[in-house]
């Protein structure tokens, strides 16, 4: 019988599942439990344009690309094969660096930078889950924004666990071993949000 939504209560579905899905909406799988992806508001992807367009243009011409959602990232921890992935998100942007882990379906593995801007409803999500698959997938950097409050932590991986920066806000500047010469002015990114 062939599969057209998933039953949001089953936790075990894989990337070979979510292939088979014909829906509407979008959707991640985060250890095998299924998560509805609501359209992001105006301001989300206001940030996002603007820190995706500012890394594209560094980027352009090198070994490291830029993406941002909908673009599918796989997680497999036992094997590279669909039916044994039981993780793929739709990061807000992410950068891989190892082109062997592009592929025409998105990027099978954890990418160099993960970056995502927390929406209302997502928070948990982005806070608790997708920072422990990370964190086990061994992202080097995971970059989380808060429009509202207009700030941003940097989680950078160290022995295999994040370390937190200090609470980025308005008058921060951000820089990246991953991305030598990318500048990321806080001040640029949340003005004239209104």
């Amino acid at each position: 019988m062939e599969v057209n939504e998933p039953d949001l209560s089953y936790v075990n579905y894989s990337y070979a599942d979510y292939l088979k899905w014909t829906m509407d909406e979008m959707v991640e799988i985060i250890k095998g439990r299924v998560y509805k992806l609501s359209a992001p508001k105006r301001v989300h992807q206001t940030i996002s344009i603007r820190i995706s367009s500012k890394i594209f243009n560094l980027l352009e011409g090198q070994k490291c690309k830029v993406y941002s959602a909908p673009f599918d990232v796989r997680l497999p921890v036992k094997s590279r094969k669909n039916e044994d992935i039981f993780t793929v998100v739709q990061p807000d942007i992410c950068v891989i660096c190892d082109p062997t882990k592009l592929d025409d379906a998105g990027c099978i593995g954890a990418p160099d930078l993960i970056i995502e801007i927390l929406s209302k409803g997502n928070n948990k999500k982005e806070l608790q889950n997708k920072y422990e698959v990370y964190e086990e997938s061994a992202v080097k950097e995971y970059w989380i924004i808060e429009p509202e409050s207009q700030t941003m932590l940097v989680y950078t991986l160290v022995n295999g666990k994040y370390q937190p920066s200090k609470l980025l806000t308005l008058g921060d500047k951000i820089i990246t071993p991953i991305l030598p010469g990318f500048v990321l002015n806080l001040d640029e990114v949340f003005a004239n949000l209104d």
